[in-house]
C-alpha cells in the first residue's frame, strides 16, 4: 500500500467519524519493532514510503536537527523542587528532572522496567553511564478511537497511523550525598510529503517535547512509589522562563554563554545533548566535560534527512570526538568544544554544534 492510499484511507476514516477524538491526554505507545534494531548514522538519507513497520532514522546529527528545531521561552531562571518521601522534582525553565535519595544501582532495573512497561524497546542500555535509549515507538493514543476504526481497524491496522515517531533517552547521574538524578529526553519524527504529488513520505525531525518528558518523569515517580495524585500536584507547576544563552567568541573559538551557575548550565547541556541526538560517551562532572560523537553533514546533494536503514555508503564521513566542555565564575558559565585531543576547536564544526546548543539552551 503507498503513501497516498494509506494517508487517503485514513483521512477517510476520520472524514466519516464526526464524533471522533484524538485522545492526546493519553499515552499509549506502541514499539516500531519488537527488538533492538540496528544502530543508524546520522545524516543519511531517504526512508521507506512504507512506514508503518519502518522506524525514522538513528542519531540526528546537527545538521538535521538545526531544520526541526523549535525556539526555547527566553528570560530568568526560577528553580522550584518539591520532595515526596525520598523523591524529588525540580525545575529550571522548560526543563524537570528528579532527584531522588537512593543510589543509582538500586534505580537502574525499576527505571529500565518502566519503559519496557510503557511498550518501548531499548536500542540502547549502558548501566556504567546510567543511559537507557529507546527505539522509535508511535503514541496510538493519538490515533482517532472511532466505530470505523474499531471495525476495521485490526484488519487494516497499517492503514491507522499517527504520522509521528518518539523516542526518549532516561540518563541516572549520580549527585551529592548519595542521591541520583533522573533525567529524561525526548526526540521526535514526523512524517510529511516528499513532493508536490503526495506520493512519497520522508521522516523530518520536530522539536522536542518538555511536556511529553515531564509526563514520564511523574509516572516515573509513581513507578518510584509515589501516589498518581501526589505526582500530579508536583508535576502540575507551570514553566518557567530561563536566562538567553548566548554565542561568543572566547580565545578565537566559538562558545556559548549563559548566566546560571555551574549545577544549572551542566544539567541544561546534559539535556541539550540527549534531546539533539548527540551521541555522548562519556562524561566527567567533576571536570565538566561531555564526551560526544558527531557526524558532519556532507555536500551531497540528495532528498531527505536520513538514508537507506541499513546499507550506508562506503565513502559516508566517520564520527568525529569532540568534548564539551562547561566551565563556570560565579553564576555565569561559557559552554565550548574541544578536539579528542582536549584543544580549543573553531573549526566548522565546532561552529554548528554551538549553534545546535544555544538554540535548544534557548
Amino acid at each position: 500500500m503507498n503513501a497516498t492510499t494509506r494517508l487517503g484511507l485514513l483521512g477517510l476514516a476520520m472524514a466519516l467519524s464526526a464524533c471522533s477524538v484524538l485522545e492526546n491526554d493519553k499515552i499509549d505507545y506502541k514499539s516500531a519493532t519488537k527488538g533492538a534494531t540496528l544502530e543508524v548514522p546520522p545524516d543519511l538519507r531517504q526512508l521507506s514510503t512504507d512506514s508503518r513497520y519502518v522506524v525514522p532514522g538513528g542519531s540526528v546529527s546537527a545538521a538535521a536537527f538545526e531544520a526541526g528545531q523549535a525556539q526555547r521561552p527566553v528570560g530568568k531562571a526560577n528553580a522550584a523542587p518539591q520532595t515526596i518521601g525520598d523523591v524529588r522534582i525540580e525545575r529550571d525553565g522548560n526543563q524537570r528532572w528528579l532527584v531522588v535519595n537512593r543510589p543509582a544501582d538500586q534505580l537502574w532495573e525499576p527505571v529500565r522496567d518502566f519503559w519496557l512497561e510503557n511498550g518501548f524497546v531499548y536500542t540502547t542500555e549502558q548501566a556504567n553511564l546510567g543511559l537507557l535509549e529507546t527505539d522509535w515507538a508511535e503514541n496510538r493514543a493519538k490515533l482517532p478511537q472511532d466505530i470505523i476504526r474499531s471495525t476495521i481497524g485490526k484488519i487494516f491496522d497499517s492503514v491507522y497511523s499517527t504520522g509521528e515517531r518518539d523516542k526518549f533517552r532516561t540518563r541516572l547521574e549520580r549527585g551529592a550525598n548519595g542521591t541520583t538524578e533522573i533525567f529524561v529526553s525526548h526526540r521526535g519524527m514526523i512524517e510529511v510529503y516528499s513532493n508536490t504529488q503526495k506520493d512519497t513520505t520522508v521522516w523530518q525531525p520536530r522539536p522536542a517535547d518538555p511536556e511529553l518528558e515531564t509526563e514520564f518523569l511523574r509516572r516515573i515517580m509513581v513507578k518510584l512509589g509515589v501516589s498518581e495524585e501526589q505526582s500530579r500536584a508536583v508535576a502540575a507547576a507551570p514553566a518557567q522562563v530561563v536566562p538567553v544563552a548566548r554565542i561568543a567568541n572566547v580565545g578565537g573559538a566559538p562558545a556559548v554563554q549563559i548566566d546560571e551557575p555551574f549545577d544549572r548550565a551542566w544539567r541544561r547541556v546534559g539535556l541539550s545533548l540527549d534531546r539533539t541526538g548527540f551521541t555522548v560517551e562519556d562524561r566527567d562532572r567533576s571536570q565538566g566535560v561531555y564526551f560526544v560523537r558527531y557526524v558532519a553533514p556532507t555536500d551531497k546533494k540528495e532528498p531527505g534527512f536520513f538514508g537507506k536503514l541499513f546499507n550506508r555508503s562506503p565513502d559516508a564521513v566517520p564520527p568525529l570526538k569532540y568534548r564539551i566542555v562547561v566551565r563556570s565564575e560565579g553564576n555565569k558559565s561559557t559552554v565550548s568544544v574541544l578536539n579528542a585531543a582536549g584543544a580549543p576547536e573553531s573549526s566548522d564544526n565546532a561552529q554548528r554544534i554551538v549553534r545546535v546548543l544555544a538554540d535548544d539552551l534557548k
